[in-house]
């Protein structure tokens, strides 16, 4: 039943946005677009945060890695299919060195150093004017990141970019799937729930977390990537610390763990308000952070496990009723 119900979301993730764009509903699929690379950071986020038990604040960073990867290779007319590869690579690195001393602390601890992190890459990308341009960002007067070509076909309207990303978001989804129900994702939940006793079990914690740490950071790296290239642009007011607060917050409304909860908190966090904008004005925008700051409330006491719950974190936050 529920691959059915699977393929029938798919169909319509296909079928749907294509009529759309043929009547004339272009801010649809670019919203459509948008939730799709807020879905692969959620995704990736939710491997940390979720499977783990690991805060992340700064998880914006390798994002802001991946793309601008992509950005200066691109620039110098390196093709996409070559520039992701390398993305990714640079991503998984960065985070598995940052990894090595961090993966010792727990808690707090871990949050102030991602978040101190986080701050690091974007005030690198803000002041290497020799490298990033500063805050006037990429590319420069008189360059062009390239089109992603694949064979004959170049995407250049956001239909194409929509279904590219509707690709890479669907591999994410079967890597994190199969992650979650392989024995490393049984490490990993014991690991979130009592480190010390995984530990005590035979389980090699700090190498299990790094495994998850790097994976992680790839999907950030490959998100990053591709909305670069779609975009155009970039610039490090793209990657600021409320924008990793705001991933956090779609996994704790969502439901952490779980991987149709984080999906379900970007449709509610991004594609919900985007599509509201036209309709509620600017009054929306000014006061959609409350909104949220209270829905975040409201679910935190009522359901902590997020609103579309894993059975494992409903368990274990309700242990003790």
């Amino acid at each position: 039943m529920k691959q059915i119900i699977g393929i029938m979301i798919l169909l319509l993730l296909i079928v749907l946005p294509f009529i759309g764009y043929n009547c004339g509903n272009y801010y649809a699929i670019h919203v459509a677009g948008l939730v799709g690379i807020y879905c692969i950071l959620c995704v990736g986020l939710n491997i940390t945060v979720g499977y783990t038990g690991l805060l992340d604040l700064g998880f914006m960073a390798f994002c802001a890695i991946g793309a601008y990867t992509a950005a200066l290779l691109s620039i110098k007319g390196i093709p996409f299919w070559i520039t992701l590869p390398i993305s990714l690579f640079l991503g998984g690195f960065i985070r598995y060195l940052l990894g090595a001393p961090v993966l010792r602390l727990r808690g707090d601890y871990l949050a102030i150093v991602t978040l101190a992190f986080g701050e690091i890459v974007r005030l690198i990308a803000n002041n290497f004017d020799w490298l990033t341009n500063g805050p006037r960002g990429l590319p420069r007067v008189g360059e062009k990141i390239m089109e992603i070509q694949l064979f004959s076909l170049v995407f250049k309207n956001d239909l194409q970019f929509y279904y590219l990303i509707l690709f890479f978001l669907i591999g994410t989804i079967i890597i994190s799937y199969r992650l979650e129900h392989s024995r490393i994702g049984r490490a990993l939940v014991a690991i979130r729930e009592d480190e010390l006793a995984a530990g005590l079990s035979g389980i090699n914690v700090p190498q299990i977390k790094s495994i998850a740490f790097v994976l992680s950071g790839m999907f950030g790296a490959l998100a990053g990537a591709i909305y670069v290239h779609w975009i155009g642009f970039i610039s490090p007011e793209m990657f600021t610390f409320w924008e990793s607060v705001l991933l956090v917050s779609m996994l704790v409304i969502g439901g952490m763990g779980n991987i149709g909860g984080a999906i379900l908190g970007v449709v509610l966090l991004v594609g919900i308000p985007e599509i509201l904008r036209p309709v509620l004005g600017t009054k929306f925008v000014d006061y959609r952070m409350l909104i949220f700051g209270m829905i975040m409330i409201v679910v935190i006491i009522f359901r902590p496990e997020g609103m579309l719950k894993s059975k494992r974190r409903a368990l274990e936050l309700h242990a003790k009723e």
